[in-house]
């Protein structure tokens, strides 16, 4: 059985570093991991007015959260922080109030951008969120990708050591995941 694993990216443009990490990232992963990228383009920004009747995008998009066995949120770093676009998918998740889409989920956090010091910044503020909201984030290892020309070819991961670095990583997700999911043993 394949374990199913909504990508959110919080980077909008089409041809996003993150996008692209992610997408190779998805088939490093296979076959322990389908990632299954949830759309957050399309997401009003929220609006408790909004909640009377939830656009289609919004009950599109905690649909496919819901579906998941966990989450994979893909984070650019704007500003010292995570997008906007992001935040606003992770408000859309956790309402209208008693219907967190989030809760209880399995979730990694990754980014990638052009700077030296990765989305580090970005992902820790990010990791305070993730929390509240009650997604179970694994906390090792940490991927702070300074994303270079040569890591990605034809979307798929090219360069050696990352390569290897990644195929820890995904293996570290998948026993998180499996961890977390496991029925509890009763006594």
């Amino acid at each position: 059985m394949t374990t199913k694993v909504a990508i959110v990216v919080g980077s909008l443009r089409k041809d996003s570093v993150n996008r692209v990490f992610a997408e190779a990232l998805g088939k490093l992963a296979r076959p322990k991991l389908e990632f299954h990228f949830v759309e957050i383009g399309d997401l009003p920004l929220y609006n408790q007015d909004l909640e009377v009747d939830l656009p289609a995008s919004v009950q599109r998009f905690k649909r496919e959260i819901e579906a998941a066995d966990a989450v994979l949120l893909v984070t650019p770093e704007f500003n010292r922080s995570f997008s906007a676009a992001l935040k606003n998918a992770i408000e859309w998740g956790t309402r209208p109030w008693g219907k967190n889409s989030w809760a209880g989920k399995p979730a990694a956090i990754v980014g990638a951008t052009l700077g030296v010091v990765g989305t580090a910044a970005g992902q820790s503020q990010l990791r305070s969120v993730a929390s509240v909201i009650g997604l179970h984030v694994i906390a090792n290892p940490e991927i702070y990708l300074n994303f270079r020309e040569g890591q990605v070819v034809n979307g798929e991961i090219a360069d050696d050591g990352l390569k290897q670095l990644l195929t820890g990583w995904v293996d570290a997700f998948a026993d998180w995941i499996k961890r977390l999911r496991a029925p509890a043993l009763s006594f």
